[in-house]
């Protein structure tokens, strides 16, 4: 792949994670629009539209936001979408 398409992904993988972070928690902090706009990284935003998609809260998202590219491990019930919504009810609350 070329440099050049390379940061094509990157920017619309950004772009993605940020649409994600929409349709699921509304409302997305500008600090952490910066902070995705920051990430250089294709595996790390890969990862993060992966935690984005499957995390039950955004609280939870933003701890994996600020783990950087060292994590890569998306396991057990805190990414379990699903078990969240079931714990809320159809309230439709965010935390």
């Amino acid at each position: 792949m070329f440099m050049f398409e390379d940061e094509a992904n990157i920017v619309d993988d950004r772009e993605d994670l940020l649409a994600i972070l929409k349709m699921r928690f509304g409302d997305i902090p500008p600090k952490m629009i910066e902070s995705i706009y920051d990430i250089n990284d294709y595996d790390t935003l890969e990862r993060l539209i992966l935690v984005a998609s499957n995390a039950p809260s955004l609280k939870i998202f933003i701890e994996e936001l600020n783990e950087g590219s060292g994590s890569f491990r998306i396991l057990g019930e805190r990414f379990n979408p699903v078990e969240a919504t079931h714990e809320r009810g159809d309230k439709g609350e965010k935390e």
